[in-house]
């Protein structure tokens, strides 16, 4: 129910105009709506849980470009040469990376120890970059003369094994043991590179700074070849690549974008874009989703930029880990074989579904001898003593402990590079100290915000979808469609007649809000509760990180869809509701950074806001270390670049903006805003 209660202190947010004088009941005490009956309204559901998943994969899958219609062999070459070209300069060699790819690179060769019959085991490290080694193991056939083949072994996500994991070791023996040299790199977060700073998901550490977090991937694999191609018996015209499932992935990559590599395998490691929006298990880490890579392409387009070179697609019929065969393989297929058909190469095109063992994502025999078929075939053209079968080695196999690699006693990893880069950002960081520069600043920022965060002018849709009343309070339930693709749920409370609206948002979800609502509504304000992309009941229901990694890759931003819905939801509360610009309150570190660039961006219809636990500045998220995974948002591509939090706040001025329980952090950073906003003519402050 609906209850009389005490007067709430709000004189805090008073001065500032945040929440205005409650109004009084007919007895005298103030109407406030019960937190556990307000609660239950708010955590209605409106959109339920099936829709945010399913506009989420329509939208990934819409923006997915589609293969060219081409007619020639000049034709898809200037299509496969563009994209080259774009994936490495706009995609892989943004920011730093590009100095990366251009430093000398270190490698060191260490010791030798015993293979087995007729191979020895060399180990080395190498730069990825200055600073990052790479521990590898080199497989070397004892008689070697003349040119001879090379293989690239990658490996995926294989923990603790890393290097040493088995069936890597075994193709790679039974490679040394038929004449070739075979590399077998670490991969970062794996094995010896395993420690908390190489995993996948904090790669995004480099994005936030402006830096390709891929970067440190793709140099690994290229500095591989380096090594491999500068060895004395290195036949140039015989380059191979080959892994299992993340292995797979760089597979593909490195395969498609190296024209060096000339046979490639990728074993049950990758899908289309389009496929991984509805194939969950698919979806893929940071590294597989990079930011913008399907503004220029699919995995479609870089297995038909194989063509002509012989290209080996091996999957596993039912996989329990991803990349089934019996839907990821044939959409490869259809994308490559028109392609290799143009070039008279239609041979070089194969494919291989494995189910032995069934069900198993594995690179064991079956298709391990697929690729010593693959290489006899065209490695050793008409060599009649060559035998795909596999040479037994199993007593053969190292313990990681004896392919253990000596490493530097201090080695870069995506944490130590992204503070490394993070302490001369963002660039340009002083506020201008006159008035009439500081407006010019605001224009000119305001674009260059929209520009980082990928902002939409969303439209608003409004579909009522049920309304009531309780003890005074009216209810509305809102279905906001916005832009055709997304559709936000809102629950707006208003007790008598309001005057000014409050727009609400937290990182726990609408639900999680209630407290907050009272307080607004007790303070006179209408309240529209709402949940935009990702957060309360807007939550993807799985994968959801993953499927934020998707958004970024498909062009566009998680932190720009959620400040464009809220800013949308303000535009349209201001039309509906003609009670002036809102204020918009935020409840979490999330929220408030999303609420705070809405505000930045949408001076007209956001005149306050109120933040509660927001951030001091977004390198925390670098100097705590945080992943992806648990706060997606937060790594927009380049932000930190041009924008701390201090920057985006200082272009919500003149209008009043409060921090609530702020931490030291945000007390410190922020403290110095209070004169940019009195400059303007507005108020900045904390309040407990």
């Amino acid at each position: 129910m609906l209850r009389y209660r005490g007067f709430v202190p709000v004189v805090f947010l008073l001065g500032l105009g945040l929440i205005g004088a409650a109004s009084p009941g007919t007895d005298g005490r103030l109407v406030a709506a019960d937190e556990a009956e307000l609660k239950s309204l708010l955590e209605r559901e409106i959109v339920g849980s099936v829709l945010p998943m399913a506009e989420v994969q329509a939208y990934c899958d819409q923006r997915v470009p589609p293969m060219p219609q081409v007619q020639s062999v000049a034709e898809w070459e200037a299509e496969a040469t563009r994209i080259r070209s774009e994936v490495l300069e706009r995609i892989v060699y943004r920011g730093e990376a590009a100095k990366w790819r251009d430093a000398p690179a270190g490698v060191e060769w260490l010791e030798t120890i015993e293979g087995g019959p007729g191979y020895r085991i060399k180990k080395l490290r190498y730069e990825a970059l200055p600073g990052l080694w790479i521990p590898a193991v080199l497989y070397e056939p004892e008689a070697i003369a003349g040119k001879v083949p090379v293989v690239l072994n990658v490996n995926g996500h294989v923990g603790a094994p890393g290097k040493a994991y088995v069936p890597k070791q075994i193709r790679s023996i039974n490679q040394a043991k038929r004449g070739m040299l075979a590399l077998g790199p670490e991969w970062l977060g794996m094995g010896q590179l395993s420690s908390p700073g190489y995993g996948h998901y904090t790669m995004n550490q480099l994005d936030l700074c402006g830096t390709s977090g891929l970067a440190p991937f793709y140099l690994a694999m290229k500095r591989g070849l380096d090594v491999l191609l500068s060895l004395e018996h290195a036949d140039p015209e015989r380059v191979a690549v080959t892994g299992l499932s993340g292995g797979g992935w760089q597979t593909i990559v490195i395969s498609s974008l190296d024209t060096r590599v000339t046979l490639t395998d990728p074993v049950a490691g990758y899908s289309s874009f389009h496929t991984r929006a509805y194939h969950l298990k698919d979806l893929g880490d940071s590294e597989q989703t990079p930011n913008d890579l399907a503004t220029v392409c699919d995995y479609a387009h870089l297995t038909a930029m194989m063509a002509p070179r012989p290209t080996l697609l091996t999957f596993n019929l039912h996989d329990g880990c991803c990349f089934e065969g019996e839907y990821a393989l044939q959409p490869l297929l259809d994308a490559a074989a028109p392609i290799f058909r143009l070039y008279g190469r239609e041979d070089a095109l194969r494919s291989h579904v494995n189910d032995d063992p069934p069900g198993v994502h594995n690179y064991e025999v079956d298709n391990r001898q697929q690729l010593y078929r693959m290489l006899g075939d065209f490695f050793y053209p008409g060599d009649a003593t060559f035998d795909p079968k596999e040479i037994p080695s199993d007593n053969e196999v190292k313990s990681p402990e004896d392919l253990q690699v000596e490493l530097p006693g201090k080695n870069e990893d995506f944490n130590t590079l992204a503070i490394a880069l993070a302490k001369d950002l963002p660039r340009d960081p002083d506020l201008p100290k006159e008035k009439d520069a500081a407006i010019e600043w605001q224009e000119l920022r305001r674009a260059k915000l929209r520009e980082i965060v990928r902002a939409k002018d969303y439209e608003v849709h409004a579909i009522k979808f049920g309304e009531e009343e309780k003890s005074g309070v009216k209810v509305t339930f809102w279905k906001l469609q916005m832009g055709g693709a997304w559709t936000v749920p809102a629950v707006e409370l208003v007790r008598g007649n309001p005057e000014r609206t409050a727009i609400l948002v937290a990182d726990d979800g609408r639900q999680s809000a209630a407290p907050d609502a009272a307080r607004l509504l007790e303070a006179g304000h209408r309240v529209v509760a709402i949940d935009p992309f990702y957060f309360g009941e807007s939550k993807i229901a799985e994968r959801d990180f993953l499927f934020a990694l998707l958004v970024a890759a498909v062009g566009d931003r998680p932190l720009g869809l959620q400040a464009s819905q809220v800013a949308a939801v303000a535009r349209w509360s201001l039309a509906e509701h003609k009670s002036g610009p809102a204020t918009l309150v935020a409840r979490g570190p999330r929220s408030s950074l999303f609420a705070l660039v809405a505000a930045g961006l949408e001076p007209g219809a956001i005149g306050r806001v109120e933040l509660h636990g927001s951030l001091g500045s977004l390198k925390e998220v670098i100097e705590q270390n945080w992943a992806v995974n648990q706060k997606p948002e937060l790594f927009c591509f380049g932000l930190l670049e041009s924008f701390d939090v201090k920057h985006v706040a200082a272009l919500v001025a003149p209008r009043p903006v409060k921090l609530v329980d702020a931490g030291d952090r945000a007390k410190a950073e922020l403290a110095g805003l209070g004169d940019w906003y009195r400059m303007l003519g507005g108020e900045f402050g904390f309040a407990p």
